[in-house]
């Protein structure tokens, strides 16, 4: 989750909630009275105290006095933004969801993702992600029962194993047939 403050009167930051140390979560929590894992909901609601907390312990970083009550941005000047890491999660969950329902298309599925890239911190990044993951396959795969007609009928194909052969070879055993050698300790 990125965290992003624009303040009316300076620069733009960006700050990644996935780059916190142990030791700076405990800061936060211990700062805003909040436990990990409320931090992390609450920077995916837009919870202006846990973006404030995480915004606030990232720039200590760089200036190790600031206080917390110094860093105060108004509640417009604050927002998260999902990383491209979270953006191919979401796509992902969302293609999961939709494999439970064959009559679901890549295009209904990047129809339901359209509000997406407004979400993430490089849009562009998102919709053509979104565009990748959702596209339909050129062809469909052959069944397996066709694959096993096909494969009986052409005399070209080899037949394969579907069980490993056994080693003819015992002087690289394997750790399922090789002994432990005792500890002399």
């Amino acid at each position: 989750m990125i965290i992003v403050y624009s303040p009316a009167d300076g620069e733009k930051e960006e700050f990644d909630a996935s780059t916190l140390r142990v030791s700076e979560v405990s800061i936060v929590q211990r700062t805003i009275d909040m436990k990990w894992d409320d931090i992390k909901a609450g920077l995916a609601n837009d919870d202006p105290e846990a973006m404030r907390g995480v915004a606030w312990v990232i720039k200590k970083r760089s200036n190790p006095p600031l206080r917390y009550a110094e860093f105060d941005p108004g509640i417009e000047e604050i927002d998260t933004r999902l990383d491209k890491k979270e953006v191919r999660a979401w796509i992902g969950e969302a293609l999961s969801l939709a494999a439970a329902n064959p009559e679901v298309t890549g295009d209904d599925i990047a129809k339901a993702l359209s509000g997406l890239p407004d979400a993430a911190q490089d849009p562009e990044h998102a919709r053509q992600l979104i565009a990748e993951m959702t596209q339909d396959p050129k062809e469909e795969p052959a069944a397996p029962q066709e694959a096993a007609e096909a494969s009986d009928s052409d005399p070209s194909r080899t037949p394969t194993s579907t069980t490993p052969a056994p080693t003819t070879s015992d002087s690289s055993p394997t750790s399922s047939t090789s002994r432990r050698k005792q500890s002399t300790t």
